[in-house]
């Protein structure tokens, strides 16, 4: 039979050759215990269904948005390192998004400044990922994959001054019974999130006050100018 066979060319074997294949045996199950799992996170994200705002919007991505990942060290034998990278997601989430909510977007390399020759835009908006926190069975008890983000926002002028800074969180989850593998999940968990956060965004720019009355600020100018002068008579 074949298992006598691997049976006796086990025993053939000196004592320092099988302490050896042990020696592998043991590391390959401690290596098994505590394997890493990464995630680059990938999916599709619909334009928003809404009317432009008349803006021309710079955007700037810092490196760490652009690029940004995050890392998660096994605590035990029985969990798994994560690392989790959504850099390219992002990127490609807020391009489909601040297209479709403002007229132009004009892509900037850094922060403007007034010595700089700056594009002809209205404003400079600058997001970042402050914080990913995430939940997997082996954390919660729960078959639920979570992800949740907090991302910080700026909008600068031209001049490189800050016209407003706030924050806005963001929340995905998937069950896992639907996919087949853990990685899967944290994949789709991540894009929940990013459309969660899209959404929030496209339906909350406009109420964040100190971008409502820059907004303000820019229509005026275009009222006073298709206003009549004095003394001049309207059109029929």
């Amino acid at each position: 039979m074949v298992v006598a066979s691997l049976a006796s060319t086990t025993f053939d074997l000196e004592p320092s050759v099988i302490g050896h294949w042990l020696l592998l045996l043991c590391l390959t199950l401690l290596g098994a215990g505590c394997a890493s799992k990464q995630v680059v996170v990938e999916g599709t994200f619909p334009a928003p269904l809404l009317n432009p705002l008349p803006i021309t919007m710079g955007v700037i991505y810092p490196s760490a948005f652009a690029e940004h990942e995050f890392f998660d060290e096994a605590k035990g034998r029985a969990e798994s390192d994560w690392l989790v990278r959504t850099g390219e997601a992002q990127v490609e989430l807020w391009d489909t998004l601040l297209n479709g909510m403002f007229e132009r977007v004009v892509p900037m390399d850094a922060r403007p400044a007034p010595e700089q020759m700056n594009p002809a835009v209205d404003a400079v908006l600058i997001p970042r990922v402050d914080e990913l926190q995430y939940a997997i069975p082996a954390q919660t008890n729960i078959k639920v994959y979570e992800i949740w983000m907090r991302y910080a926002f700026e909008l600068v002028t031209t001049q490189g001054e800050t016209i407003a800074d706030w924050t806005m969180t963001a929340y995905g989850k998937t069950p896992t019974a639907f996919l087949q593998s853990d990685e899967a999940a944290v994949n789709l968990a991540a894009v929940v999130a990013l459309r969660d956060a899209g959404a929030h965004f496209a339906t909350s720019f406009t109420r964040v006050p100190e971008v409502a009355a820059w907004m303000e600020s820019l229509e005026a100018p275009a009222a006073v100018a298709a206003a009549p002068e004095e003394g001049q008579e309207e059109g029929p």
